[in-house]
């Protein structure tokens, strides 16, 4: 091993370390391996930002683009709603959700679909009486199954097809993965309707700490002056408020917690109550008791009377208003949510929308909502005016999960971006045009047309993505200019001397899995293509099936909640633990193996 060989491998190893420790954020930690890959002199300095260029990060944004397009015309949410009739038995339920979620993700980014679909499914699951875990992992991982179909239904597709063409001189074509991504799809559906669903631990009813519960929230009333309850105490309170779906679980005072003991004492003005109870029974517990919704009023402490006290409390009390709707929310990873506190958004303030509660994997928070800092999966219960509510959750990246009397977006005719979309697809099908030129003709179509706004187009990107594909090609580039790929690759070969190259490809498509569930799944598809025709060369024979076994082996992501960004979605709203996914996840990546492996073999012989 040369000096080159083991600093990248070093970084490599760096870079592993801090996505799963979790402690930094996966595109500062590949934007800080390219930094120190170019210091190390493993990338050369004029080529440390061609990533950002490298058609396949191009394609990933115009993809994106497009999805938000096409799910801002509701074209999907009409797909979405048939699915009704078929909410009578699980395993029906179950496999339509995962179905048409697959059918969805082929052709859009398999997050927006996940972001499409997962309303409906909680409410579908919520009239059936079934818990929203029974559905969401089915779900997510219908939407990941269905991005192997095409290439453009999940960046790993677009990753290697773009390699393929630098290193062979042709990519592969958009229908170039459908023989093998849809005998793997529909397997793995199957699966899923009829044996996987029901290997995920159940949210019983009777263990409500396991049950989550879409509808229980902690929220927060200030009780005034005037209010009928001061002097009374919790228990005289409760008596009084006992035909209401409500529980007050804490008092703060001066902005103290009260020991269980308060419950005794009177209830003095300006006490807050923290209340466990659903959204429609607050507004009742609020007028029973006269009070008003605390989080309504903001974070910021300040005087009476002072103007911008006297700003937030006009804010505040239009929150009440009869255009004040409740929405349920989800923290997405790449939300600016995450890791802010409640008391650094200023939600009144500035939005003059107020937090009622917070749900952490399927529990209400039990402390002061204002000290709360956010993470990936939480879910929000927010209150306000609709209109101000839909900017919010597009101006923070957050997903909405439920909507009460909320239309998030425009909803336009979905005639104008479906077909720009179609001509897109049938331009890149039959060579007119190289795929990333027809979605970017798509996309400046639907900007033209309105069928978009253009800050609306520069919001549809992930950047995080962007970043990430950006900084580890140049990486990956360097793993293959080290001759680090070769020693990979001769390790693989050492395991597997004396077996038929067939056993090689099934090796490569388990090590690409495994390293996808703790590695993001296009930044596996970097370090592992190069690997992939390494192989091929070394073998004597065509690299096409070692390239189609890390594509879909990095898209296959289903033993843990952070190998992807939809496994991440559902971790809250899903009610998940962290070692839920692997009792689904690993059943079904073994039938994949045995699925996909034997079709690649046949589709793109050695």
């Amino acid at each position: 091993m040369t000096l080159d060989q083991g600093l990248i491998f070093a970084v490599l190893a760096g870079l592993v370390a801090l996505l799963v420790s979790g402690r930094v954020r996966y595109d500062v930690a590949a934007f800080g391996a390219l930094i120190v890959s170019v210091a190390l002199g493993l990338v050369p300095g004029n080529e440390a930002f061609s990533g950002f260029g490298h058609p396949a990060t191009v394609t990933v944004a115009l993809v994106l683009i497009v999805s938000r397009a096409m799910g801002g015309s509701g074209a999907t949410d009409a797909i979405a709603r048939m699915i009704a009739p078929a909410t009578g038995r699980p395993s029906t339920h179950v496999g339509v959700l995962a179905g048409i979620g697959a059918g969805l993700s082929g052709f859009m980014n398999n997050v927006g679909t996940l972001g499409l679909m997962m309303p409906v499914a909680l409410q579908t699951a919520r009239k059936a009486g079934r818990a929203p875990g029974v559905v969401l992992m089915p779900l997510s991982f219908g939407a990941i199954l269905g991005g192997l179909v095409t290439l453009i239904g999940t960046p790993p597709n677009i990753i290697i097809a773009t390699w393929r063409g630098d290193a062979l001189g042709e990519p592969f074509r958009m229908f170039d993965f459908t023989p093998v991504g849809l005998v793997t799809a529909l397997a793995g559906i199957v699966f899923i309707a009829t044996i996987g669903w029901r290997l995920v631990p159940a949210r019983s009813a009777a263990e409500p700490a396991d049950l989550f519960d879409i509808e229980d929230y902690l929220a927060e009333l200030r009780v005034p002056e005037e209010s009928p309850v001061v002097g009374a105490t919790l228990a005289e309170i409760s008596e009084k408020t006992s035909d209401i779906d409500a529980q007050i679980v804490g008092v703060f005072r001066r902005g103290r917690r009260l020991p269980m003991a308060a419950g005794r004492l009177p209830v003095e003005a300006g006490d807050v109550l923290l209340v466990e109870t659903a959204p429609e029974s607050l507004d009742s517990l609020a007028k029973a008791i006269g009070a008003s919704l605390d989080s309504a009023r903001g974070s910021e402490d300040v005087e009476a009377g002072d103007a911008e006290a006297d700003d937030e409390t006009g804010r505040a009390s239009r929150l009440s208003g009869e255009d004040a709707v409740a929405m349920e929310v989800v923290v997405t990873p790449d939300s600016r949510l995450q890791d802010r506190t409640v008391d650094s958004l200023h939600l009144v303030r500035r939005w003059g929308v107020a937090l009622l509660g917070v749900s952490r994997q399927g529990r209400p928070h039990r402390g002061r909502l204002r000290e709360f800092r956010f993470r990936a999966g939480d879910v929000l219960l927010l209150w306000g005016d609709s209109e101000r509510l839909a900017q919010l959750v597009q101006a923070y990246g957050a997903l909405p999960l439920a909507e009460r009397g909320v239309t998030i977006g425009r909803r336009i005719r979905p005639v104008l971006p479906v077909g720009l979309f179609a001509a897109a697809i049938g331009l890149a099908a039959f060579g007119i045009l190289p795929i990333a030129v027809a979605l970017g003709g798509a996309a400046l179509a639907m900007v033209v047309l309105r069928v978009m706004p253009l800050r609306e187009t520069y919001e549809a990107v992930d950047w995080p993505v962007i970043v990430l594909l950006g900084a580890l090609i140049p990486v990956g580039g360097a793993l293959e200019t080290t001759g680090a790929t070769g020693l990979i690759a001769k390790g693989i070969l050492d395991v597997t001397f004396g077996l038929p190259a067939a056993a090689v490809v099934v090796l490569l498509m388990v090590v690409t899995m495994t390293l996808s569930d703790v590695l993001n799944n296009a930044a596996t598809a970097v370090v592992m293509a190069p690997i992939a025709a390494e192989l091929g060369e070394r073998l004597s024979v065509s690299p096409d099936p070692f390239l189609m076994a890390v594509a879909v082996g990095a898209s296959c992501a289903f033993l843990t909640p952070i190998g992807h960004q939809n496994n991440a979605l559902i971790l809250g709203p899903g009610g998940y633990g962290f070692g839920d996914y692997w009792r689904m996840g690993l059943p079904l990546e073994i039938l994949i193996v045995a699925v996909a492996a034997p079709a690649i073999l046949v589709v793109w012989p050695l």
